[in-house]
């Protein structure tokens, strides 16, 4: 008889293991509950911004919900910025992240990348009579870069003793330019041909390239099948071609598929 209820006991707790670790996986309980809350920046445009109506537009909102589409389920959008996307994502806020967010071994040790979704760089940026070569001839010149931000953290590190003025999110950081408070700023690569539209009066140019950072969209540790999901997701749309409409529409040039520059 002890037995027997022992087996029935091991039956019990085997199938109660199967069933939290089923809710513990997050892509079953996106499809189950039929929505999935993604991350968006509107502070980064292209990527993201606002338009007249107060509504979110840009590459990261269009890929984000052609994400929702493919799943089958709504997509409830949580605007981001630069130093909350990682926060966001610990603490269960949203379950994806898709707001030009660059892969570092140290990010990589807090959450989970999907394959490349866009390209690109990933440079500092100045009035053409600031001759600037490198992190290294920045010396007294302050630059503007969002904290938290892969361009923040690789100046940082290329250059401990550079003087950057860490602001909020990246349209802080190009406003302190545009408005004087700095004398560069440091920024995505596509942003700057918009920038330079909607400030005439400023110069924008391209000091030096920091590195080459392709997009990738971000998940909590552990979250294997739903990266997994994202990862075939970037692939198709890569092979049929809609992510390249997206990059000509709003970063006005084709992807790499193999996203590089």
């Amino acid at each position: 008889m002890l037995k027997k209820w022992t087996r029935h006991m091991a039956v019990a707790l085997l199938s109660l293991g199967l069933v939290s670790n089923a809710m513990a996986d997050r892509f079953q309980a996106i499809l189950t509950a039929g929505v999935i809350r993604i991350g968006v920046p509107v502070d980064v445009p292209p990527f993201g911004t606002q338009n007249a109506n107060r509504e979110a537009e840009g590459y990261d909102i269009d890929v984000a919900n052609m994400v929702a589409k493919a799943l089958g389920v709504k997509a409830e959008l949580v605007q981001l910025t630069g130093a909350n996307r990682l926060p966001f994502l610990l603490t269960d806020k949203v379950d994806v992240v898709i707001s030009i967010m660059g892969l570092t071994p140290e990010r990589a040790k807090q959450i989970m990348f999907s394959a490349p979704y866009a390209n690109t760089s990933l440079a500092v940026y100045g009035p053409k009579n600031i001759v600037v070569k490198s992190a290294s001839d920045l010396g007294k010149f302050k630059v503007a870069a969002a904290k938290g931000t892969a361009q923040e953290m690789a100046l940082s590190a290329a250059n401990p003793k550079a003087n950057i003025m860490r602001t909020e999110d990246d349209a802080t950081a190009i406003s302190a330019y545009v408005t004087g408070k700095a004398q560069l700023f440091a920024s995505n690569s596509v942003v700057v041909p918009a920038l330079a539209k909607m400030n005439p009066k400023n110069e924008f140019d391209l000091k030096f390239n920091i590195r080459n950072s392709p997009a990738h969209m971000g998940v909590k540790m552990g979250e294997h099948n739903l990266v997994r999901w994202l990862d075939s997701f970037v692939y198709f749309n890569t092979q049929n071609g809609e992510l390249d409409k997206l990059h000509q529409k709003w970063l006005y040039r084709k992807m790499d598929p193999m996203g590089s520059l």
